[in-house]
């Protein structure tokens, strides 16, 4: 008698680095869904430790394990250090993450969220109702399908803080890390304003961050990155790019961040606090020397 073959294990491999000579995977203990959109490659799947996964063209986007460090610090840094953001922009984010963190802000009375593929919006909606639901209900929130650069590039509006939920470099995402669209994104920002950016891992991708940077500096009073440690992220810490108006926006201490929090309501963070908050742009020296001079 012939012994019945096991299912076979299939693993899902993040092959960002695979020009750098490395790659990792993920074992897909149930596939939820697959897609190949207008704009992009797409998996979501069910890993034993990580939860749900959504991977676009083999770069992790999102897990349901870590998600709220990276969502946490691309939001509450920026909104903190403006101090009375009123108007806030996302481009991309489509998972609705952020856009959720964004919203626990009192003080946010409209968040305009500008994502180009609409199937990814969907997606979520479907499958992400944790970050979704609470933002479809909330009336302070709008979304716009439409590319982030047409959008910036055109818009009468300002906005207190803007946040680029970017992917990677590559494809349609490659014009999110231009000067072009960073100056547009100047244009757009009010009195005081912050842009902070997606800007992968400077231990692999310092190119990248420095590029940004060069570019930030070229516009803006104030320029840099802050860190955070994501696991699913691989190649260890991940940088948020910073840009602002006000040179002094990045340099409030933990007690004055902690009276802005307090004064937001204290609403519970997993990876945010406010001491990590004023420590994460003390970078570790490999990560401030690839930056410009």
């Amino acid at each position: 008698m012939r012994k019945q073959q096991k299912p076979k294990t299939r693993w899902i491999a993040e092959t960002l680095f695979e020009d750098e000579g490395f790659r990792m995977a993920y074992r897909a203990d149930r596939v939820l869904y697959e897609e190949k959109t207008t704009h992009q490659d797409l998996v979501l799947f069910q890993n034993k430790f990580f939860g749900k996964m959504l991977m676009l063209d083999g770069a992790t986007q999102v897990t349901a394990r870590d998600e709220f460090v990276y969502h946490e610090m691309m939001t509450h840094v920026p909104l903190f250090a403006h101090g009375r953001a009123r108007e806030v922009l996302i481009v991309g984010g489509g998972d609705c993450g952020i856009a959720e963190e964004v919203l626990k802000h009192k003080s946010v009375r409209r968040l305009t969220q500008v994502e180009i593929d609409a199937s990814v919006v969907d997606f979520s909606r479907r499958h992400f109702p944790e970050f979704t639901r609470p933002v479809f209900r909330d009336k302070r929130f709008e979304l716009i399908i439409d590319d982030g650069m047409a959008f910036v590039a055109k818009t009468q509006r300002r906005f207190d803080v803007i946040i680029v939920d970017s992917t990677d470099p590559h494809g349609p995402g490659k014009v999110l890390f231009s000067r072009k669209f960073y100056a547009a994104c100047k244009r757009c920002l009010g009195p005081g304003g912050i842009m902070v950016t997606q800007n992968g891992v400077p231990f692999v991708q310092a190119g990248e961050l420095r590029a940004s940077v060069r570019h930030f500096r070229s516009l803006f009073a104030d320029a840099g990155c802050y860190v955070a440690a994501i696991p699913t992220y691989i190649g260890g810490h991940m940088a948020m790019g910073w840009a602002s108006t006000n040179p002094a926006a990045r340099r409030h201490g933990a007690a004055t961040i902690a009276r802005r929090y307090r004064a937001a309501g204290a609403f519970a963070t997993r990876y945010w606090t406010p001491e990590v908050h004023a420590a994460a742009f003390a970078l570790p020296r490999f990560i401030a020397d690839a930056l410009p001079r």
